[in-house]
Order: structure tokens, then C-alpha cells, then sequence
């Protein structure tokens, strides 16, 4: 292959390895060594060999060479190397003998990787001082590192907002237009009050009033926020750090312990959406807590969810709950008491202390420590609520007041029509004669009623007008909340007999007017006597007094069972009467409270009235809502026929089967009752004042063990009575003279008493000194020696 020529016509020499191609190296004189540019002095290494110069010069030398290399193929275009690479090669000129001699020996041994890394290493070491020091390298690597960082955070945080964006538009498209949406208004409250204005009890689906934040003790909104949001204050409806916390916290333990929602989105899912566990309500719930927070301040969305959120025990709101555990309102708690609510936000039904106190008290010790490393109360503050811890008030649940709660909400929808607003109803119940009538059923079942077998019993009190001043359902409402005082039908025995009596004086018959008590029969039916004995001939007014079963069924025969039944409607009885001979004993079923109210135109001057129990009901602006106003039914005993029946019911109290129930020194009137079997007891009775009626037996109608009317019945008539009339003026009961019963001590429950050997009138065989006060009434004949059958049943006698 030719070779290509320069200008001057010589052939050129191919290039040597690492020559550089500007051509020869300057010339020097013969036997003179090369000359080495001046190397800085290097640090001596103890115990490292460092390499010579020319061992240095080796290393590099490939480099180099390789880069003089490049240039000169850029120089040229790339040609000459081409031309170059295809040319022959020749060999080498040899140098001199005295370059040769004087040139040091090359070393061609190549340093190994080790020794390079050793190297590197000692010169690093002397050239720190002893101190690590960051090279410019690293500071690069870290400061391309963070860029890298910051700018793909950017990116995806741009990106997941624009992501989560568009997932809470697609969900909010299913929410209406945000033009309608809007807070709901809080269930209304209705609140109860007594006569004298103490509160009853609170009724509505929130159970209890609405409070204004300012109203409330600051402990109570900080123990919420403490041991649910923390960060209520500064986050936007939605906390970011709140969620991560929570994912951490989860997935540390395993499980779901704690949860990311804030009490904005609490709020949003009470208000607006339905407790179902889909991604659907949970992103709902995040658009709505947003628009929450942009319409609301912090403390209208707190206020809200305090008023709002359920406590456990049908309790929905901080005051509710408040009543419910502890008895008062919600102003008046204490920093306990206000733990032990805000603890009941994470599962009101497993943190109720009417269910489990110690576990309630539990979660109350972790609110307030929460409370104290949140900065909310002090140390000497969390010292004192640990050591004095809430105090769970479980009458509030069993309180009779609950029985007029509860009949007051079924009248209401008929005086105030539907309600919108939070009203208060004023009742006529009177608080002091409820907790007496309460107190005195009560007691007296717990001391007497396992021994006796009695389980439930009812207490009535009316007053001249009708307005029902006390009403007692039930031994305790918290195990039975059915109201035995209104909606209980029973048969009322010989309690019904007045009516009977009444409708034989009113057909001309008198209290002395005579019957024979013996065997009588009337279509198959042979009513007999309690005693099972009979006694002859006997007046109507001792016929009522003992209650004699065989002379009521002859007068309700004579005058008309149709007759009996008319008198009682005119009176007041609604239930349903059957016109039959038995009606005379009392067959047919009534409630207690309508035959109290029966029985109140014996009291008033012969007026029939209507029960009532509401006075009125206004809203909390005071404005007037609905107000009773009207009478009653008008007059439906004559004049004289009530002073007759009064004086024949004075005496059953005076003589006969009631004289448990005779008042100390106050004249009243009344009639024991007991069905067969002993399945009903009842004692009804009356002062010019009050009529109160007591019920006793057995919601599934099991017999009780010889409980009758004029026992314990007799028994809780009287202590309610005594109780309800300490504050009333003695009266002249209608028809009947002032001093007509024996004035003794108030017998309570328990008491052992003296009994009376009741004073009767002298028969009209043998005549005797009649009471005083006691007006043409006659007694059963008597033998002349003192056990006479009236005399044994004035002993004897028990029932009604």
C-alpha cells in the first residue's frame, strides 16, 4: 500500500505509543539527562511505600496518551489516524547508547487495585489533620440528592392533590347542589316542669336542652377536644397529621386503636349522612366537613356537636347525658363528671357507667390525663379529679317522673299540634306530694313484698278540680316503664260498690234502709261474702262499711245493672261496663286513674271533673302556647244524696273495713277493693281536699297471700295522705261533720298500731247511743252477750 507523502517529499513515521503529535521533543544535549518539571515535595507515609516518579508517570501515561490521541483525531478529522492505523509499521530508531545509558529503567510492573486504594487512603489521612472531612464530591451527591428529592415531591404533591381533587369532586357530585345544603335543626326538646317549676324530666329524641358554649364550664368542650381532636383549633376540617398518626398508630399495633376523623367530620356524619362504613359516606364526609368549617367558626361547629352527638342511655347532647348520669344539668358538672362524658365518645354503650362504673371510671382517668398533657388543666387539677371521681346518680333512671313524662308526651301532640321548637310544659303535678306518694309505694313493696308476693302497685292523687297532682306507674321504671296509674286495666272489686250504693240512693233508698244479708242467686251466680258467713239483716250503710258482697248484689238486681253502669259513666268512668249482676262486685276493668277521678265528685260537692295533667305550654321566648281553661262535666251528685253516700264511706274508715287508712283528726272517706284470688288490692279515698287511689298486684296476675284492700293498700293510702296533706288546712268533707273520725297517730309502714274497737249505732231491735257525729245510720242486730257476728266481723274483717 502507498504511503502518503508530506510536501517536502519524506515518507512520516507512524506514531509511537503516547508519542505526542506535535512532533519531536526539544533536542538536548548528548549525555545530558531529560529535564522533569518540578513535582511538589510529597508527604512521607510511615510505613507506606509510595511510588516513584516514574512509576507515576507510567499511570498516567495511557490517559495521557489516549487524550492527546483524541484531540489529534479531531484535529485532523479523523484521516491522518485512519491513514495511520493502515500503514505499516516500522520499527523503532535506536536511540543512542548514551541516551541509553543515561535514561532510568522503566518499571512496567502495573499497580494493583489494593494498592491503589492504600495510597489514596494515607494521602487522605495526612492531608486531613486527623479530622473527616467532606469532599466537594459528596456535597455534590448530597446537593443533587435533595433536588432530586424536592422536585419529584413537588411533583407527586401536585399530582395527589390534583388526585384526591377529583376523587371528592366525583363523590361530591353525588351530594345535592351545595346551594341547599344546610345545617338540620336540632330535634326539638320538650321539658317538663312540676307546678312549682322543678324539672321533671326532658322528652324528645335529644332527651335533653340545647346549651350555649359560653353557658358551659370550659373543662367540659376541652376534655372533648383532649381525648378526641386535639387539633380542632388549627386544622381545616380535615387533619393531615391527625391521619398519619393514626395509620401509624394502626399499623403498629395490628388493628384499627385510633381513628383519623376530626370532630368536624363527626359532626358532618351526624348531621347529613348515614352511619354505613363505604368509601362513598367517608369521602362525603370530608366534602361536607370542609363546607362546615368554611361556613361555621370553631366554636358554632363545636357548639353543634356538643348539643348533637348520642352519649349512650338515649341520651343525645352533653345535658341529656348530664341528667341521665348524674342528676343535673350540665352547667353545674364537675371536671370528673365532665371526663367521664368525654369518655363515653368512643363507644357510649361499653363506657356508660349506669352499665359498668368501674370501666367508665377508667376511661374518665384516661381523659384527664389526656386533658393534662394536652395543657388544659393543671397538675393539681388532674390530682383532684383522680381522687374524686364521678358519682353515678341511678335514681334519675328509675324516678317515677319518668311515668309523667312519659303520659305527657302522649297527650301533647293534641294541645300544641307538631313541635318545632324547644317548649316547656308546665304540669300540675306537685313535686313534693309525687316523691311522697313514690316513697310510699315504694318502701312499703320493698319491706312487705316478697313476703306477700307482691311485685308492682300504682298511686294516683287528684285534686278538687281533677288536676292530677301525683302519679306513680310503678315500682321502678327503669325495669318496667309501662304505666300501670293510666293504661293498666283492672278489676277494681268492691271499690266499684259507691257507685252501686249511690244509684240506690238515688232511687229512693236512705243509709238506714235494710237488707238481709243471706244466699242469694241470679242466673247461676251465688256471690258470697268475703268472711263466707252472713249476717242478717243490716243497714246499707253497714253493708258498705264491711262490704257485703250478697246485699250489693241485691240493690245493683233492684235498681238495674244498666242503672249501676249509667251512674258511674256520670261520674267518670270510660272503660267499658258490662250490664250484668256481677257489676255490682266490681267485674268490669278500670284504670286506676279513672276511677279516681270517679270518685273526686264525692269530694268536690257532687262536680264531675276531667283529669288533666298539663296547665300550660310556652316556648322558650315565654310566649303562650296552649293554656287549659273550662270546667268539668257539672254537677252530678245531688246535694243530699252526697252528704248520704259521704257519711256511709266515712264509716268505712271510721268502723269498718278501712280503719287502716283513718286519718289523724281529718275527716275523709273511702272503700277498700279485692278481687277473688286476691289478684287485685285496692284502697280508694278521699279528703275535701285531695283523692288519692293505690293499686297493688302482679303484672302477670299471680294471687298475692291474702293481701285485701284494707291492708296494705289502706296502709300506703294513708302515708301518702298524711304526707301530701301537711300543708292543707283541715276541711269539713261534704255532708259529713268535722269530727267525725277518731283522731290517731300517722301509721307508717312497719308500725305496729292499736287497733280500735269500732263504735257502731245501735240496731233498731235494741237501741243505743249512737256517735255523735254519725246522722241516721243503724247498726246489724246484736245479742246481748259481746260476740256477736257484727263484733266478729269487726275483728275478723280484712277484705273488701
Amino acid at each position: 500500500m502507498a504511503t502518503r507523502q508530506k510536501g517536502n517529499g519524506k515518507q512520516r513515521r507512524p506514531m509511537r505509543p503516547g508519542q505526542r503529535p506535535s512532533g519531536r521533543p526539544p533536542q538536548r544535549a548528548e549525555g545530558q539527562p531529560p529535564k522533569r518539571p518540578a513535582q511538589p515535595q510529597r508527604p512521607q507515609l510511615q510505613g507506606v511505600a509510595l511510588r516513584s516518579d516514574e512509576e507515576e508517570d507510567y499511570i498516567r501515561r495511557p490517559n495521557r496518551v489516549a487524550a492527546t490521541s483524541k484531540q489529534s483525531a479531531r484535529a485532523s478529522g479523523g484521516h491522518d489516524a485512519h491513514r495511520a492505523h493502515q500503514q505499516p509499521k516500522r520499527p523503532a530508531a535506536k536511540r543512542p547508547a548514551a541516551s541509553q545509558a543515561s535514561s532510568p529503567k522503566r518499571i512496567t510492573k502495573k499497580p494493583t487495585r489494593k494498592a491503589k486504594r492504600q495510597t489514596l487512603a494515607a494521602l487522605n489521612a495526612a492531608t486531613s489533620s486527623g479530622k473527616p472531612k467532606t469532599t466537594g464530591r459528596f456535597k455534590r451527591f448530597l446537593w443533587r440528592t435533595f433536588r432530586f428529592s424536592m422536585y419529584w415531591s413537588v411533583v407527586l404533591g401536585i399530582w395527589g392533590i390534583v388526585i384526591v381533587g377529583g376523587i371528592l369532586a366525583y363523590y361530591a357530585a353525588h351530594l345535592p347542589p351545595a346551594s341547599e345544603w344546610a345545617v338540620p335543626q336540632r330535634p326539638p326538646n320538650v321539658r317538663i316542669v312540676s307546678a312549682n317549676g322543678t324539672l321533671i324530666a326532658n322528652r324528645g329524641d335529644t332527651g335533653g336542652e340545647a346549651v350555649r358554649l359560653e353557658q358551659l364550664p370550659d373543662y367540659l368542650p376541652k376534655a372533648v377536644m383532649a381525648i378526641e381532636d386535639r387539633r380542632f383549633r388549627y386544622h381545616f376540617g380535615i387533619d393531615p397529621i391527625g391521619l398519619v398518626r393514626a395509620a401509624i398508630t394502626n399499623y403498629t399495633n395490628g388493628r384499627t386503636v385510633q381513628g383519623g376523623s376530626t370532630l368536624t367530620q363527626q359532626l358532618a356524619k351526624n348531621l347529613f349522612l348515614k352511619p354505613e362504613r363505604t368509601m362513598q359516606r367517608k369521602m362525603q364526609e370530608v366534602v361536607m366537613a370542609l363546607w362546615l368549617e368554611w361556613n361555621y367558626s370553631k366554636d358554632e361547629i363545636l357548639e353543634m356537636y356538643l348539643n348533637r352527638v348520642y352519649l349512650g342511655a338515649g341520651a343525645y347532647g352533653v345535658d341529656a347525658a348530664s341528667r341521665v348520669y348524674f342528676g343535673k344539668s350540665a352547667h353545674l358538672i364537675n371536671l370528673a363528671e365532665a371526663a367521664t362524658i368525654a369518655g363515653l365518645l368512643k363507644a357510649p354503650s361499653k363506657y356508660a357507667p349506669t352499665r359498668n362504673a368501674a370501666r367508665a371510671e377508667g376511661r374518665a382517668q384516661v381523659v384527664i390525663a389526656a386533658m393534662h398533657q394536652a395543657g388544659f388543666i393543671t397538675a393539681d387539677d388532674a390530682k383532684n379529679a383522680l381522687f374524686n371521681p364521678a358519682h353515678v346518680v341511678s335514681s334519675h333512671n328509675s324516678s317515677s317522673g319518668n311515668y309523667v313524662a312519659d303520659y305527657v308526651m302522649e297527650l301533647l301532640p293534641g294541645y300544641a299540634g307538631s313541635i318545632r321548637e324547644d317548649i316547656i310544659v308546665d304540669t300540675t303535678i306537685d313535686w313534693d306530694m309525687q316523691k311522697a306518694a313514690e316513697t310510699a309505694l315504694i318502701s312499703r313493696i320493698s319491706e312487705a313484698g316478697r313476703e306477700l308476693n307482691v311485685a308492682q302497685g300504682a298511686v294516683v292523687t287528684l285534686n278538687r278540680n281533677g288536676a292530677i297532682r301525683a302519679l306513680v306507674g310503678g315500682v321502678d321504671y327503669r325495669k318496667s316503664q309501662f304505666n300501670r296509674a293510666v293504661y293498666a286495666r283492672r278489676q277494681p272489686g268492691s271499690a266499684f260498690k259507691p257507685f252501686v250504693y249511690l244509684a240506690a240512693l238515688e232511687r229512693g233508698m236512705s243509709p238506714t234502709t235494710i237488707r238481709k244479708d243471706g244466699p242469694v242467686s241470679y242466673r247461676g251466680w251465688k256471690p258470697k261474702n268475703y268472711t263466707k258467713r252472713y249476717y242478717g239483716d243490716v243497714t246499707l250503710t253497714q253493708a258498705l262499711a264491711y262490704s257485703i258482697n250478697t246485699v250489693a248484689a241485691k240493690l245493683a238486681h233492684e235498681v238495674g245493672p244498666a242503672n249501676v253502669a249509667r251512674t258511674a259513666r256520670r261520674l267518670g268512668i270510660t272503660s267499658a261496663l258490662k250490664s250484668n249482676p256481677s257489676i255490682a262486685l266490681g267485674t268490669s276493668e278500670v284504670t286506676p286513674l279513672e276511677i279516681a277521678a270517679a270518685y273526686v265528685p264525692f269530694s268536690n260537692g257532687g262536680y264531675g271533673v276531667v283529669p288533666h295533667i298539663v296547665r300550660q305550654i310556652r316556648n322558650e321566648k315565654g310566649e303562650v302556647l296552649y293554656r287549659r281553661s273550662g270546667d268539668g262535666t257539672g254537677r252530678v251528685i245531688r246535694g243530699d244524696k252526697l252528704s248520704e253516700i259521704n257519711t256511709m264511706m266515712a264509716q268505712t274508715i271510721y268502723s269498718g273495713t278501712g280503719k287502716r287508712a283513718l286519718m289523724a283528726g281529718r275527716p275523709a272517706g273511702g272503700k277498700t277493693g279485692t278481687t277473688q284470688g286476691y289478684k287485685d288490692a285496692w284502697f280508694i279515698g278521699y279528703t275535701n281536699s285531695l283523692t288519692t287511689a293505690v293499686w297493688l298486684g302482679n303484672d302477670n296476675n299471680k294471687p298475692m297471700k291474702k293481701v285485701s284492700g284494707g291492708t296494705l293498700p289502706a296502709e300506703i293510702w294513708a302515708w301518702v295522705m298524711e304526707t301530701q296533706h301537711q300543708n292543707i288546712p283541715i276541711a269539713r268533707l261534704p255532708g259529713v261533720p268535722i269530727n267525725l273520725a277518731e283522731t290517731s297517730p300517722l301509721q307508717k309502714p312497719g308500725t305496729v298500731r292499736v287497733r280500735r274497737q269500732p263504735a257502731l249505732v245501735a240496731a233498731p231491735q235494741k237501741p243505743q247511743i249512737a256517735q255523735p257525729a254519725v246522722q241516721a245510720t243503724s247498726a246489724p242486730p246484736q245479742k246481748e252477750n259481746s260476740t256477736s257476728p257484727l263484733n266478729l266481723l269487726g275483728r275478723l274483717f280484712g277484705g273488701g
